[in-house]
């Protein structure tokens, strides 16, 4: 018998699985018995190429035995088996999965799921174990073999002796320590949580010795501890049992044991449909976006059965893209199995479940910000990002089914609002729906733009990501108000003729000063006017057109810009005694214009997070009014 060491890199991570890779160590045992329903798996795949093969699934189960005395587990299957090249491959060798690569070469489209991995998940038994011994006998091999490991030195294979084809894999339980009790894996009722907790839906029975209080036979009050062997898991898979069993633990446990996340779901939706079309699906909205979700990594999709058996593990047609983010699966009766994957794509069908998970989909997220407002704002913080994507993609075509969806902050309340709660609130006269941009609402705050709005006591949404704008755009309308930014020519105020004359008249009456702060600015701006919004600050810049100042920044730090700028408008605050000190300076020193003018435009910028064309001359200006 030969010892044989694992690669370095493999003795590194078997060292991390020990100590640190899995928190909680009874994920063992979900991980073997994946395994052995994997090697169960395998047999019924080969049955359906090889004629020679029968597969009656009552022969095949996973068999449980516990040693107390001994401090052993066992975990037997009647699978498939592994020759001695395939121990040495699949457990020599820790990441390598056997599992994977037979899923790999046979492409499952019509067999059962592969869910395990004879790799890093085999070595979680050495979180419990000091021992691992692995008695396995190969389907049509007349040899069988025995692979044994303490951890990380090595590990050994021999032949041995086994009667019928399958796996054997025994634990020797580690001992108690002061942080640790190992023994809670040597007890029967243990045992079962777990299995009833990760692996109810396993398709092949589970089964163990059970110790059960009877009463004596020819007794009427004498009870006797009897062993009868059990089946611990339902076999039933979750979406096909009834809603009114399943608890809100069964869905969370379900969510981990799939690895659709490693947060906690916010939502889960069962839905059970009889009709034209048949279905079940669970559908889930996670809490956190995964780390990968905005890279071009991030496959969106929810896993597809028929009839119970996976036929793609990520069907992206089933969700669109504003909702990718929703996780979890779908099982239908009317799907055929033998058709191509191309086809099925185009299924009428599958075009159907799609549409109606989409509106289970909206209808959830609606409840949820209506009965349950906090948890919604979780969501919305994690995904309300990819909702208002929804809404700009497409030239709007799904406007109407997200726009009761978005929130955004507001200037009345301290937390995001609803487009339905702010056109709700509007005053009779309020003309738009007011927005402003920028980079943080402390920064919005402080916008000069916004003053002739919050002295009339309009609420004014923030805009403070780069996509909020420009789904405004496209949305146009929300019950029949428009947007309008603060910074646009036209507010639509009441008094708002009034401001404009008085405006006019000023800028007519100082026509030539403002004609020559123009010249002075020439490709800067593309006129300078009288300020008919602003109060206590002396200048600003607004915008003619559709493109506005935010969105001049976020196009311009685009890779592919085009120089897309925004037609800027500087204004100037008659009523603020700056104003008369250009007036002076157009009387008396036009040096002294031109300086306090760059200076204005200058501020102007910096108001609106725009960089200063040139920060050398600023700096200058401002130290030639300070001498």
């Amino acid at each position: 018998m030969e010892k044989k060491l694992f690669q370095a890199e493999s003795k590194r991570l078997l060292e991390m699985m020990i100590h640190s890779i899995y928190s909680n160590k009874e994920i063992f045992l979900r991980e073997l018995i994946s395994n052995s329903s994997d090697a169960i798996d395998k047999i019924y795949y080969r049955a359906l190429t090889d004629d020679a093969l029968t597969f009656n699934q009552d022969d095949y189960y996973i068999k449980l035995s516990i040693d107390k005395e001994n401090r052993k587990l066992k975990v037997e299957d009647t699978g498939i088996g592994m020759t001695k090249e395939e121990l040495e491959e699949n457990l020599g060798t820790i990441a390598q999965s056997g599992s994977l690569a037979f899923k790999n070469e046979n492409e499952l489209k019509d067999g059962h799921d592969i869910i395990g991995q004879f790799g890093v998940g085999f070595y979680s038994a050495f979180m419990v174990a000091d021992q691992v011994t692995v008695i396995s006998k190969a389907l049509g091999s007349e040899e069988a073999y025995k692979w044994e490991s303490s951890g990380a030195d090595g590990y050994t294979i021999e032949p041995t002796t086994k009667e019928t084809v399958g796996t054997e894999i025994i634990l020797t339980i580690k001992e108690n320590t002061e942080e640790e009790n190992y023994d809670e894996f040597l007890e029967e009722y243990r045992i079962q949580s777990i299995i009833k907790k990760y692996s109810d839906f396993i398709r092949y029975p589970i089964k163990m010795d059970v110790t059960e209080s009877k009463l004596k036979e020819g007794t009427e009050d004498e009870y006797e501890e009897v062993k009868e062997e059990k089946t611990l898991n339902s076999m039933v898979p979750i979406w096909r049992k009834n809603k009114s069993e399943l608890t809100d633990e069964d869905y969370e446990n379900f969510y981990a044991e799939k690895r659709y996340g490693f947060d906690k779901p916010l939502a889960h939706i069962h839905t059970s449909v009889d009709g034209a079309i048949r279905y079940n699906a669970i559908l889930y909205i996670p809490e956190k976006m995964p780390f990968d979700y905005y890279s071009k990594e991030f496959e969106k999709g929810l896993e597809l059965y028929s009839s119970g058996v996976l036929i793609m593990e990520k069907c992206p047609e089933l969700l669109p893209d504003y909702f990718s983010f929703v996780k979890g699966m779908v099982d239908s009766e009317d799907l055929s199995l033998n058709i191509s994957r191309e086809i099925l794509q185009q299924d009428r069908q599958l075009k159907r479940i799609a549409n109606n998970i989409e509106k289970k989909i909206k209808s959830e997220l609606q409840s949820m910000l209506k009965n349950d407002r906090e948890k919604y704002e979780t969501f919305y913080e994690a995904f309300g990002r990819q909702l208002k994507f929804g809404v700009y993609s497409d030239y709007g075509m799904h406007k109407d089914v997200l726009q009761d969806l978005l929130m955004f902050s507001s200037s009345k309340e301290n937390k995001l609002v609803t487009l339905d709660e702010y056109v709700s609130r509007m005053p009779e006269e309020q003309k738009y729906i007011y927005y402003a941009s920028g980079d943080s609402i402390a920064r919005i705050e402080k916008l000069p733009q916004t003053e002739v709005l919050r002295e009339k006591g309009y609420e004014i949404l923030y805009f403070t990501e780069d996509v909020d704008e420009f789904a405004i755009k496209m949305l146009m309308n929300y019950k029949e108000k428009e947007f309008r930014s603060v910074a646009s020519g036209d507010l639509g105020l009441e008094d708002q003729e009034q401001k404009e004359k008085e405006a006019s008249e000023e800028t007519e009456d100082n026509k030539e000063l403002f004609k020559a702060l123009k010249e002075i600015l020439s490709g800067k701006v593309k006129d300078v006017r009288a300020s008919k919004r602003l109060r206590s600050h002396p200048v600003c810049l607004s915008t003619d057109g559709e493109i506005t100042i935010e969105m001049e920044k976020i196009l311009q730090a685009m890779p592919d810009n085009q120089n897309v700028q925004a037609e800027k408008i500087l204004e100037i605050n008659t009523n603020h005694e700056v104003f008369q000190s250009l007036k002076s300076a157009f009387e008396t020193d036009k040096d002294k214009l031109n300086l306090y003018t760059n200076l204005l435009y200058n501020q102007a910028l910096l108001i609106e997070g725009l960089p200063v064309q040139d920060p050398v001359e600023f700096t200058n200006d401002i130290c030639k009014v300070m001498v």
